[in-house]
């Protein structure tokens, strides 16, 4: 608020220079002094004034600080072309830059000498230093004197004094002992004032080289920083001080820089010149060092000095084999130097590229903890040691979804880094049983297992349940939140296409046929998708020891890799474990399911002798289980288990009846049982039950019916493109607005599979139906109206009356469309079939009797007219087929 206050003050303050010829007030200048710089500057210029009237930096007294204000600034950048997405993204390797040249990169104008600042006893006073002397005692008073040209001062009352030359020490005591012989009873105080501007000369390869006039306090760094600092050429280590024509002084800036040794970063004198000559040889240290840079080096400087600048060696470096990549007149030579020795035999040279390279990744006497446990990494590997002393506990080491009953050792049995697995029980190594307890090896690598494939069941399982209601529902929206996150990010980076109401690029409503297509492929693609799987899972953590497996395979060594399949738990590819059988192999797919058949299973094997030879072995797959030496079949490489499903097993098989029964519900019935036999099981129908008018749906029916829609939309679709269409449109009176309305229609509607029964024939035992899994038995209360739908102005439904004529119902509906088909009109039962109405002829007075409570009555659309589009009438009759029969459901 201070800051914008401040603004509009100044701002006010501009418009008052830019429009009204005054000067501003001091307190005026002083508040918009108080802005930062690049504020005065933007507002100045807006409005036309001249910033230095403001802040009188033109002013006489402010000269020497103009000159050096034009002399100092941030260095100017090169402008920046605009890169690429590929420029933007791609990964960039840190450039190796000189050392030290950084120091100059920021603004050099902070690192000026206050003249604020202590001065020491030693400081020589000269001409136009000004002292500030104070008497006390009997008379007080205070006294500015400047040391004149001819280095003396006077003071009031007292005699000249000659203090050019002197130290600031020697005048203090030199005026103390003066005025305590010539005034009597009174003591002086002195100090510095306002200390004296000189003229120096920056020149060599200074960033902007020329004239300054500096404070009398300057030394040779800030003479540097005055003059902008150096260029990117210059030498760092031999910066001259010259003085008369002779050399002073050797500034080594590394000095200051690595050993912050400012012996040598002396005091300037008037007319000194501060010379910088362009950098010696340079030598560029990268690699596992604390400070990787281009060093400058002075004559005769050795390796250890060179990795003292780079600032030692890290821990990871390997001194014993350090690459030096060297410049031999006319060819390029790389040399090997061991910086482990105290005698170095290597002598740095101008060009020469030395890296120091990081010591293998690798770890040595170590075993590997990988998988469902507390604390996976490396763990120091000793003669004699074992899982359970790795493994101690089961609540303190494993995680709470790890599988008990499976663990694989993976060890290194070659140079080559070939490998073997070693299958054990992970709850009894921990309890130390010997034949699970193995003994391990160094680099041995320890797999433990979470005992879920799918991520959304190991997340379920281990829900923390003690949980308040609040921070169960912070948790899933926490999950809601990290899903939307997913998904937007899928979204901006082009990986998510899909549209979430299921548009087309027209902005078209998704055909049933491409509905159809997507469910499809839902199917195909059923297995999980790797980010689906659990972390811990079989298939993430076997996948590259199988990859191994399957790389390190040859001639000698056949691949060490067998199957199982059937009814298991994780049915699957596994590793070979050493001394492997049918058991281990089960246990390692997470056992046998309830299904099982364990009477007998089969082992597919291919005849080591004869790759083209396959045989098939059975076994008892119960006594395998128990370790019985005949059945329980030791595995050979790319043998396949397969184990059957009990004869005739049947999961829970469920059927579900709705409506009008004594106890309507869910039940689980056995294969081959009828309708007939479940409804005795239901108690029967209450009274208020319409048997005829029951609807009854089957999964394998929906299932075809959603096939049918999408074969008649998409050949709807392709009529309707077509080029006889085209040209008939123009004479029927069916607009495309309306065809385009009914082919959504079609598109939106949803598959019922319903199964057209008469019930009350199913329940006198005239006809009989075998229930499948999925069946659904709708039974509606007593029906008393009638419903007309179709071509007809107004599609309603009427009450019941017996002897009324389908004719009549129409009429009551408001008679027939235009368009409608009065030759095709028929009747939908309320048990779902069809019947044909006599509408004309000698029998055309008995169509009252052929309607019964609960029928609808079905009024076409006329499609003869139009080439090549007689699917109409079959898209009409379905859609208002599945519509009496959702209409029946939602009724219950």
């Amino acid at each position: 608020m201070k800051v914008f206050t401040q603004f509009i003050s100044a701002f006010i303050l501009l418009c008052s220079f830019s429009t009204l010829a005054f000067t501003p007030t001091a307190s005026q200048i002083e508040q918009f002094k108080k802005l930062p710089k690049a504020q005065q500057e933007a507002l100045a210029k807006q409005y036309g004034v001249d910033i230095s009237t403001i802040t009188g930096t033109n002013q006489s007294n402010n000269q020497n600080n103009t000159e050096q204000q034009n002399s100092i600034g941030e260095r100017a950048e090169p402008e920046k072309e605009k890169l690429t997405d590929e420029e933007r993204f791609k990964p960039k390797a840190d450039e190796l830059k000189p050392y030290g040249y950084e120091l100059f990169a920021g603004e050099p104008t902070t690192f000026m000498p206050s003249e604020n600042a202590a001065v020491s006893d030693t400081y020589i006073v000269g001409p136009g230093d000004q002292l500030k002397i104070n008497f006390y005692g009997k008379e007080s008073e205070s006294f500015e004197v400047i040391v004149d040209r001819e280095g003396r001062i006077s003071i009031p009352d007292l005699s000249p004094v000659e203090v050019a030359g002197l130290t600031f020490a020697e005048i203090k005591e030199l005026i103390k002992v003066k005025v305590e012989q010539e005034v009597i009873g009174v003591k002086a105080f002195v100090s510095l004032g306002q200390l004296r501007s000189m003229r120096i000369l920056v020149l060599g390869e200074a960033y902007k080289p020329g004239s300054y006039s500096v404070s009398s306090l300057t030394t040779v760094s800030h003479a540097l920083f005055v003059s902008g600092g150096v260029s990117d050429i210059a030498s760092l280590r031999n910066i001259q001080v010259k003085r008369a024509g002779n050399v002073v002084a050797n500034f080594d800036l590394y000095d200051l820089l690595i050993n912050g040794d400012s012996s040598n970063d002396i005091v300037l004198k008037p007319g000194d010149a501060v010379f910088i000559p362009s950098v010696g040889a340079q030598v560029r240290v990268e690699g596992a060092v604390k400070r990787p840079a281009i060093f400058e080096l002075k004559k005769g400087e050795s390796a250890k000095q060179l990795l003292a600048m780079a600032g030692g060696l890290k821990p990871n470096a390997y001194a014993k084999s350090a690459i030096v990549e060297r410049f031999n007149f006319d060819r390029k030579e790389v040399l090997s130097v061991d910086f482990s020795k105290s005698q170095i035999n290597y002598i740095p040279q101008d060009g020469d590229r030395i890296r120091f390279n990081s010591v293998s990744s690798q770890y040595q006497n170590s075993v590997s903890l990988i998988g469902a446990v507390a604390r996976p990494g490396n763990y120091q590997w000793h003669q004699g040691k074992r899982i359970s002393d790795v493994l101690k506990s089961v609540r303190g080491d494993l995680l709470p979804q790890a599988d008990l009953s499976y663990g694989l050792v993976i060890r290194e049995i070659n140079i080559n880094g070939d490998i073997e697995a070693h299958q054990f029980d992970v709850a009894q190594a921990i309890i130390k049983n010997p034949e699970n307890n193995l003994q391990l090896k160094a680099n041995d690598k320890v797999v433990v297992f979470s005992r879920f494939e799918e991520k959304e069941a190991e997340q379920s399982a281990l829900a923390n349940m003690a949980l308040s209601q609040e921070q169960q529902e912070q948790q899933q929206k926490a999950k809601q939140w990290h899903k939307f996150e997913q998904k937007e990010f899928e979204k901006y980076i082009g990986v998510n296409q899909e549209d979430e109401e299921l548009v087309l690029e027209d902005n078209k409503i998704l055909t049933i046929a491409e509905i159809s297509k997507r469910k499809a492929k839902e199917e195909e693609d059923q297995e999980l998708k790797p980010e689906d799987y659990a972390l811990f899972s079989r298939h993430n953590l076997l996948a590259p020891i199988i990859a191994k497996f399957k790389q390190q395979a040859s001639v000698q060594q056949a691949m060490q890799l067998v199957e199982i399949s059937g009814n298991v738990t994780f049915p699957g590819i596994y590793p070979l474990m050493i001394g492997g059988e049918v058991s281990d192999l089960i246990t390692a797919a997470g056992g046998l399911l309830e299904s099982a058949y364990v009477k007998q299973a089969e082992i597919t094997r291919i005849v080591a002798s004869d790759g083209s030879k396959i045989e098939h072995l059975r076994f008892d797959l119960e006594s395998a289980m128990k370790g019985d030496l005949q059945s329980n079949i030791t595995l050979q490489s790319k043998d396949s288990i397969n184990v059957f499903a009990i004869p005739n097993w049947q999961e829970n098989v469920k059927v579900e009846l709705k409506g009008e029964l004594k106890f309507p519900g869910t039940y689980t019935i056995r294969r081959g049982e009828t309708l007939t036999e479940l409804l005795e099981r239901a108690g029967g129908f209450s009274q208020f039950a319409e048997q005829k008018a029951a609807v009854f749906t089957r999964t394998s029916i929906k299932e075809q019916e959603e096939k049918q829609l999408a074969r008649l939309s998409t050949e709807l679709r392709r009529d309707i493109a077509s080029k006889s269409f085209q040209n008939s449109v123009s004479s029927n009176t069916l607009s495309y607005e309306e065809m385009n309305k009914l082919l959504n229609d079609l598109a939106s509607v949803e598959a019922v599979g319903r199964l057209v029964i008469d019930l009350p024939l199913i329940v006198n035992n005239q006809q009989n139906l075998v229930l499948q899994d999925g069946d659904t038995l709708y039974v509606p209360s007593k029906r008393d109206s009638i419903s007309v739908i179709g071509e007809v102005n107004y599609s309603t439904s009427h009450l019941y009356k017996s002897g009324v004529s389908v004719d009549d119902y129409i009429a009551l509906s408001g008679g027939l469309k235009e368009r409608a088909a009065e030759d095709r009109i028929y009747i939908i039962k309320a048990n779902g079939s069809v019947k044909i109405p006599n509408t004309g002829g000698w029998f055309a007075a008995n169509n009252a009797e052929q309607l019964e409570p609960g029928d609808t009555i079905v009024i076409p659309m006329d499609a003869d007219h139009m080439d090549k589009l007689t699917l109409w009438s079959t898209a009409t009759q379905i859609l208002y087929q599945l519509g009496v029969a959702v209409a029946a459901i939602s009724s219950i």
